[in-house]
């Protein structure tokens, strides 16, 4: 269950990231986010990002056309 949610469909690397960090810094500690990213390079690039910013990864899940990924916030 999240807590708030993202949708980053068709938004590009590094911007996914970028809104992904400014949309957690402004939930409250513990929180989590649901963030929804393309297959392909923004899936592969924002978790790793995340979890090397101190992000904790809850969930990720293939929605076929796209992935739900769940973030708390430290």
């Amino acid at each position: 269950m999240s807590d708030a949610q993202l949708d980053l469909r068709g938004t590009p690397c590094p911007l996914n990231f970028v809104r992904t960090k400014l949309r957690l810094d402004r939930m409250a500690p513990g929180s989590v986010l649901e963030v929804w990213l393309d297959p392909g390079e923004p899936i592969e690039q924002v978790p790793d990002s995340l979890k090397m910013e101190g992000y904790t990864i809850e969930q990720l899940e293939d929605r076929s056309d796209f992935f739900a990924l769940l973030v708390r916030r430290p």
